[in-house]
């Protein structure tokens, strides 16, 4: 079984999971971020060498007060967690997003979880924090011309390669495949550049119940997939 590279993953249906269980939205949301540190361990084991999650969209902070309170002290939770996580995994963190937005204290977290690890390499995981592709865009954009403004940079040498390099996502390969648990079937502002040629799975399952069964199972989806960008795929001989 051939594994990608680079796995995003939309974490979908926490709510959702946790009111059929007669719970509150929270709950959902604590399970979910559980089940995260598991996929994390799967994915290593599994060589994913990348991995992706969208935690938190620019679109969220317009969920009720007391979810996006209950949000950001599961963030503040994981994040100096993630430091006994990282080292465990041998995992390079890196929260891409406008982080600005949150309190200064998640902020610190955010950065220190960042330095500390950056010695690491096993496994390159990515949280998307306050995170929108049509924002980040605007964002790179906005670098480009004050660095053209400048005279740093000249419109002519505006190339994809180059566009790239000014997103948060800087330096890391595109996503090969990228998974969305609970039925949604749509992008939700989710590295809409970075996704040109990704594959897609879309399953029913919601998040916390999304074990190391349902991600092999759709890495096998991706091993059936024709990955020849723009490519024709040739007809069998009937």
């Amino acid at each position: 079984m051939e594994v990608p590279n680079h796995i995003a993953i939309i974490l979908d249906g926490n709510g959702r999971w946790a009111k059929r269980r007669g719970m509150p939205r929270g709950y959902g949301h604590v399970k979910g971020c559980e089940n995260l540190e598991k996929i994390c361990e799967y994915a290593s084991e599994l060589g994913v060498k990348y991995l992706t999650v969208y935690a938190f969209s620019t679109e969220n902070w317009k969920r009720s007060r007391s979810e996006v309170e209950g949000l950001m002290k599961l963030f503040r939770d994981y994040l100096k967690k993630c430091i006994k996580i990282s080292r465990k995994w041998q995992m390079q963190v890196r929260v891409i997003g406008e982080i600005s937005a949150f309190d200064q204290d998640i902020q610190k977290s955010v950065h220190t979880l960042e330095e500390f690890s950056s010695q690491f390499d096993k496994l390159h995981f990515q949280l998307a924090l306050n995170y929108g592709s049509r924002d980040e865009m605007i964002r790179g954009i906005r670098k480009i011309a004050a660095e053209c403004v400048s005279g740093k940079l000249s419109p002519e040498d505006i190339e994809e390669e180059r566009f790239g390099d000014y997103l948060d996502t800087a330096g890391l390969p595109d996503p090969d495949l990228m998974i969305r648990t609970s039925g949604e079937l749509r992008l939700s502002n989710f590295l809409l550049w970075q996704m040109a040629y990704t594959e897609f799975y879309f399953t029913d399952v919601a998040w916390p119940d999304f074990d190391k069964k349902e991600l092999v199972k759709a890495i096998e989806q991706y091993n059936k997939r024709d990955r020849r960008y723009g490519g024709v795929k040739e007809e069998q001989n009937v």
